[in-house]
């Protein structure tokens, strides 16, 4: 049987190294392979390097995408600890993880943003793939919110068919799941989901 990775996906700890510590330690209690965050990992406070030394104390691989709150400075800090996926993609345990972020105060994906998700995905070996981002796709579950999703993030979704869109940025609409025809979408915050594929 084919092993699945586990990954625990979280995201809007805004600069909170308590919720930080609490994630590495589900990480830790579910045996996961890998911890993704989607975004919003700093916010509103000012990016101190720190908030990722839980999950590195603990030897647990991160990926992250930076977002809306998180700016280029903060970046730079998250780098040195974990491994940023904006605009890029890894492979894990045969599944391949695109990341497309939305630093700087950035609250829309533009063409420019497709063309790197199209780029990473065509470049994919993998059978098994997962889109991260950190704002939500247009016309799901998440807009109960009264914030309308992103439009070029849906396309993505569609045109690409990941297995799995982790999406983020609603803090209410954390633990919503929903689908894009055989996609799955979850959104992820502050308590953590963890996620097999």
């Amino acid at each position: 049987m084919e092993k699945k990775l586990k990954i625990l996906a979280a995201a809007d700890l805004h600069g909170n190294v308590d919720i930080a510590k609490r994630l590495s330690e589900k990480a830790k209690k579910g045996k996961v392979d890998l911890v993704v965050l989607a975004g919003d990992v700093y916010g509103y406070s000012e990016g101190k390097p720190g908030i990722l030394k839980p999950f590195r104390k603990a030897g647990q691989k991160i990926v992250f995408v930076p977002g809306n709150c998180d700016f280029d400075e903060e970046c730079k800090i998250l780098a040195r600890e974990g491994k940023s996926i904006h605009n890029y993609y890894v492979t894990y345990s045969g599944v391949g993880i695109a990341g497309i972020g939305s630093p700087n105060w950035k609250l829309s994906l533009d063409g420019e943003d497709l063309g790197s998700i199209k780029k990473n995905f065509n470049r994919m070996k993998t059978r098994k793939r997962v889109l991260v981002s950190h704002l939500h796709a247009e016309g799901t579950k998440a807009e109960f919110s009264g914030i309308g999703g992103d439009e070029i993030l849906r396309k993505a979704v569609e045109n690409f068919e990941p297995d799995l869109l982790i999406a983020a940025h609603i803090h209410e609409g954390e633990g919503i799941e929903d689908r894009i025809g055989k996609t799955r979408v979850v959104q992820v915050g502050r308590r953590g989901k963890i996620l097999e594929i």
